[in-house]
Parts: structure tokens; sequence; C-alpha cells
């Protein structure tokens, strides 16, 4: 059965070059140097790791999870581990792209793997002029420690990330995000959950099963994702589903049978009953329609 494209970072720099262990968790290049002159085209695919896409100047498209976006000068596009994408970028962009795993950055204390988690939930942030020359000071200072790598330099680059995750933060709507408010428990559960949907979608779909991973009761779990999205852990989990369904049948020619096997359906007819009640289309119509 065919499988999206993952790509893995350490293969990701060996074929850059780039031969330094470090280099297998962490990289950060220039996106001149990637383009070399040429405009760049990425067929749809998936990572084991973060990946963060900073753009002095950009022209282009980037469509992650099915969402376009188009591609302009002050952006930024960060990623999840396991999210889909397909990239289309014209020579003339310019700034960085920058990639590690999730051991690099979560071997921190606690609140900087929150902070990460808070960060990598907004998929694109258009930012202004003086705000994005605070970012690219802080990522230029990183590119140079990753080039020279002086004593204890894989420390600055970590101490750096954080600063670029907070200043990227600063641009949220929601700017009491990076606050430690009394719903801080509640904030962890969720991003915890949301997190879990990400890597355990195809083999758990109850609700009691993530409330019992997150050592909680489900009506909590209820409580939370409402307060924080305004929907049931239950819609939730049929999103995800739903996602990673569209991610197959966009991403590879797998027949519908071996999708819905992947997802975890034994029933196929079931689950065509269930991918169209959640988006008006048969799987097979889906994927004419959209691919």
């Amino acid at each position: 059965m065919e499988k999206i494209p993952i790509r893995k970072l350490d293969v990701v720099a060996q074929n850059a070059g780039i031969e330094t262990n470090f280099a297998k968790n962490f990289t950060i290049r220039k996106i001149e140097v990637l383009l070399a002159g040429k405009d760049m085209v990425q067929a749809l695919h998936r990572h084991t790791y973060f990946w963060v896409l900073v753009l002095e100047k950009g022209i282009g498209e980037h469509i992650i999870d099915f969402t376009p976006y188009s591609i302009t000068d002050y952006s930024v596009f960060f990623m999840r581990p396991g999210q889909v994408h397909q990239l289309s970028l014209e020579k003339e962009s310019s700034g960085y792209l920058m990639e590690f795993t999730t051991d690099f950055y979560e071997a921190r204390e606690n609140s900087t793997k929150q902070l990460l988690r808070k960060v990598s939930t907004k998929n694109y942030c258009k930012i202004t002029k003086d705000i994005f020359t605070k970012l690219y000071t802080v990522l230029t200072y990183i590119f140079q420690e990753f080039t020279h790598q002086e004593e204890k330099y894989s420390e600055v680059i970590k101490a750096n990330l954080e600063i670029f995750f907070i200043e990227l933060l600063r641009q949220s709507k929601n700017p009491k995000s990076l606050s430690t408010d009394t719903n801080q428990y509640s904030q962890e559960k969720f991003e915890t959950f949301l997190a879990l949907l990400e890597t355990d979608i195809s083999t758990t779909k109850q609700v009691v099963e993530y409330a019992n991973k997150l050592h909680i009761t489900p009506y909590q779990l209820n409580s939370i994702t409402k307060e924080k999205v305004g929907k049931t852990s239950s819609e939730l989990i049929n999103s995800y589903i739903i996602l990673e369904a569209k991610r197959y049948l966009l991403a590879t020619s797998n027949q519908i049978n071996q999708i819905a096997e992947q997802l975890g359906y034994e029933d196929i007819s079931y689950f065509i009953r269930f991918f169209k009640k959640h988006t008006g289309f048969s799987p097979e119509t889906f994927r004419h329609k959209f691919k």
C-alpha cells in the first residue's frame, strides 16, 4: 500500500551535504542557496520534524493540510510533524528555512515545551516589516551559530529559538496566550490532546480513550475543548479523521478500502458514509474533484 511521502531530517541533511551529527536534529539554511536561481516546486509530502519557513521576500503558493496560502513578503510558515503540504516558491524569494526534531527542542524544561506547542498551532503568520526585522535578526544569529559551531553553540541556538518563538507568538490574535494564567492546566491538556490526535487518530477514536491517556474524565476533556475552540472532543476527533483521510486521498493512489483500513475502519461502507456525512462528497468523488 502506498504511503504519503515522508521526509526525515537526517536524510534531508545528508542530501544537502550537511554531515555533522548536530544536523540530524537541527538545520537552518538560506532560501537563496536552496533555490539556486531556480523556482522550487514540491509535491505533496509530510515531515517527521518541525518545519519553519521565514520569508523576507516571497512569491508563490503554500498549501498546508489543504488550506492554500499566497506567499508574500514578511511571512512565516510553521508546520508540525505529520502535517502534509505542497510548496511552490519562485526564484526571487529569500529568507531562511529552519528544521528541527521534537527531541532537539523538547529536551528543555516543561515551559519551553508548552511554548513550542502554542506557537506551532498557527501555520501561517503575516508580520509587519518592523517586527519581521526583529525576528530576522534572531534567525541570522542562529544561522551564524549553526555555521561556525563554536563552543556551546547548541545551547545558544536553543536559547535564541525560544526568543524567536516568543516574538512570533506575540503576533497571535490572542496575546493572552503568553500569560501564565490560572487556566494553564487546561491549556496544557488541550495542547496534549491535539498532539495525540496527530499521532493516534488511526487507532484511537473514542473520547474516553483520549481522556484516559490524559488522565482526566471525558466530561473534563469536553469542557476543555469547548472552552478552547467551541467544539466538543468528539467533533475534534472527527475533524482529524477527515483530515487524515483527505491526506491519503490526495497524496496517494491507494484504493478506498486501503485508506479505510489505514485509518482503522474494517467496514468500508461505514467509512464512506462517515466521510460523506462530514464533507458532502464520497471519498472517490472528493479525490477526483480536488486531486
